[in-house]
C-alpha cells in the first residue's frame, strides 16, 4: 500500500473510538448490535487490526453515519469554474467546460452594438439560452430575438449568426457539440383534461 493509503487506515481506529463514545456506546453494546466481536471491535480502535469494508459496514450501520465519516475521506475540493475571460470578435467568452474536444460550455456576453449579421455555418450542434437582455439570432431564413429565459437549439451548418439586437448587452449559455450531439432537454408531459 502507498503511504497515503496507510495514512488513511491509521486513522479510522481513533475515528471509530471518537464516534463510538460520542455515542455513548460501550464495546460490548457495539458488539452485540452489529455482531463483531468485543476483542476485534478494541483491536480496530487501537489500530491493532486493518479496516475492511465487512468490519466497517455495519459499524457505520449501528451508529447511523455514512461509511465516509468513519474512513475520514479527504474534504471536496472547491467546485467554482475560475476560467479566464476570453475576449473574440468583441464578445467575451467564459469557458466552463476544461476537457478539448467533446460537448463545450460557454457563458457569453455580447455588448450592446449595431452590427450586420455575418451568417457562417460549421460542424456541429449549438444551444443557447438567454439569462438576461435579449439576442438577435439569424438562422437561415429565420431572423428572430430571444429574451431572458428562451433556448434554441440548431444545427451549426445551417448558416446562422448571433448577436445582439443594439438594444442592449445579453448574457447567455452556449452549449456547443462540435460533432453534432444534441442536447436534451427534459420536460413534463401535459396533463390529460
Amino acid at each position: 500500500m502507498n503511504d497515503d493509503t496507510d495514512e488513511v487506515l491509521a486513522e479510522v481506529g481513533p475515528r471509530l473510538r471518537r464516534i463510538r463514545k460520542e455515542r455513548g456506546a460501550t464495546l460490548a453494546g457495539l458488539s452485540e448490535t452489529t455482531g463483531i466481536s468485543v476483542s476485534t471491535l478494541s483491536r480496530l480502535e487501537s489500530g491493532l487490526r486493518k479496516p475492511s469494508l465487512e468490519l466497517l459496514l455495519p459499524i457505520a450501520r449501528a451508529h447511523q453515519v455514512p461509511l465516509d465519516e468513519l474512513v475520514g475521506t479527504p474534504p471536496v475540493s472547491d467546485p467554482r469554474v475560475r476560467a479566464e475571460p476570453i475576449q473574440r470578435h468583441g464578445r467575451t467568452y467564459w469557458p466552463l467546460t476544461r476537457q478539448p474536444g467533446g460537448l463545450q460550455a460557454f457563458k457569453v456576453l455580447v455588448p450592446q452594438r449595431k452590427e450586420e449579421p455575418d451568417l457562417r455555418t460549421h460542424e456541429g450542434y449549438e444551444w443557447l439560452y438567454v439569462m438576461s437582455g435579449r439576442l438577435r439570432l439569424v438562422l437561415a431564413e429565420h431572423d428572430v430575438v430571444l429574451a431572458t429565459g428562451e433556448a434554441v437549439e440548431f444545427d451549426t451548418r445551417v448558416p446562422h449568426w448571433f448577436g445582439s439586437t443594439g438594444e442592449g448587452p445579453a448574457e447567455f449559455l452556449s452549449l456547443f457539440g462540435p460533432q453534432g450531439e444534441r442536447m436534451h432537454v427534459r420536460a413534463r408531459p401535459k396533463k390529460a383534461r
